[in-house]
């Protein structure tokens, strides 16, 4: 099987960007894991979304109040999923693995799966950040084309147009489809699931049981297909946009450069490091409610550097790692706002959208070797 490694033996930029950060941990005296700043928004965002749910279940909404209440009800719900479930599942949560393991389950609260989400997210997506052929995040689709290399078809002339409307239906899409297909076929895109212990395929089905009866079998039985109908299209309308629309502005934007993994084995001449840097991109750094709001996910350059930090840390790791980059002479992609990164994703898609001169060939999807790969790269040791 095809291998995709790094070429860290001359590492030395991230050995000084680690030296700085473990630097500033050591004079702040601060713990690399979550703080009160992190416990507030837990104590915020999980009463709020059961206070929503609540009221939709018993209030005698009119159809105007019910669509906004459940819109927010979406919001809160993705609110969650940046900042309590992200930080959880990457072990950043809290110093205790059984705090991190339990709210890291607030992700089967939304519908889909901690395990199959861990090993996509922390290792593939964090290991091969925007390789095409691997990063399960960018894979090849019919419906929507990400980067150069992946075929063209003619929709995607006008994909910059409908994206919007794939993106507000990608978590229905998630929960009912996706996971289940990387659950029966024991993959993620190109490369072989962790195998599950007994323990987590009874997590996998008893979450999504529990998930239909608390979003589909109560609210029919007690407002009525109609209603919930309504309502839960809109919820998730509001979770899947969110989600994706910020998860997109990190990687398929303008400024972020993409790689191709094709049939022979494949090594990428930047250190690990580097290409997170290159293939990642931060946006409205300076603006403290959608950093509040999207768990610090707008500092995506910090997060794949230091996957293990919380995000309450990453303002004042960004600027270790902005002067850092400065002095290696890295470019470091930043976006002032959220508008500008939105429009600088809307027009990538655009541009993308067009044919090329000479369409790439289908490629051959590779398959990925993991435990062969691990030992090559920063990020995996930080992980366990």
């Amino acid at each position: 099987m095809a291998k995709v490694t790094y070429n860290n033996k001359k590492a030395v930029f991230f050995q000084a960007l680690k030296a700085d950060v473990e630097q500033y941990f050591k004079t702040t005296g601060q713990k690399k894991t979550g703080d009160w700043r992190l416990f507030i928004k837990t104590l915020t965002l999980v009463p709020l979304a059961a206070a929503i749910y609540i009221a939709l279940l018993t209030m005698h909404l009119s159809a105007t109040g019910g669509i906004l209440l459940s819109l927010l009800l979406g919001f809160t719900l993705a609110g969650i999923g940046f900042n309590i479930m992200h930080d959880a599942n990457h072990g950043s949560y809290s110093t205790k693995k059984w705090v991190n393991d339990l709210l890291g389950l607030t992700l089967n609260a939304l519908g889909s799966n901690a395990f199959i989400w861990r090993q996509k997210h922390n290792i593939i997506h964090h290991t091969y950040t925007n390789v095409d052929g691997v990063d399960d995040d960018i894979a090849k689709s019919p419906v929507i084309r990400q980067c150069s290399t992946q075929v063209w078809k003619p929709a995607h002339k006008v994909q910059h147009i409908y994206l919007w409307l794939a993106y507000a239906l990608s978590s229905i899409l998630w929960i009912f489809v996706t996971d289940f297909v990387k659950y029966s076929s024991k993959k993620i895109y190109t490369t072989p699931l962790s195998k599950m212990d007994t323990q987590e395929h009874v997590i996998f089905w008893a979450s999504k049981v529990l998930y239909v009866l608390f979003y589909m079998v109560i609210p029919i039985a007690v407002v009525g297909w109609a209603a919930w109908g309504v309502g839960f299209l809109a919820m998730h309308v509001a979770l899947g946009l969110t989600l994706s629309v910020v998860f997109q502005l990190a990687h398929v934007v303008e400024e972020t450069e993409f790689e191709f993994a094709g049939d022979d084995d494949k090594i990428i001449e930047n250190e690990w490091a580097i290409h997170q840097i290159k293939t990642t991109a931060d946006f409205a750094r300076g603006n403290k409610l959608i950093s509040w709001y999207v768990g610090g996910l707008n500092y995506q350059v910090e997060h794949h550097l230091f996957p293990r930090i919380s995000h309450v840390h990453y303002p004042e790791i960004s600027k270790i790692v902005e002067q850092k980059c400065k002095e290696f002479n890295i470019q470091f992609n930043a976006m002032p706002t959220m508008w500008a990164a939105i429009g600088s994703h809307y027009r990538f898609m655009k541009s993308l959208g067009q044919k090329p001169a000479e369409a790439p060939l289908e490629p051959q999807a590779i398959m990925v070797d993991r435990p062969l790969v691990l030992k090559d790269v920063p990020v995996m040791a930080m992980q366990k």
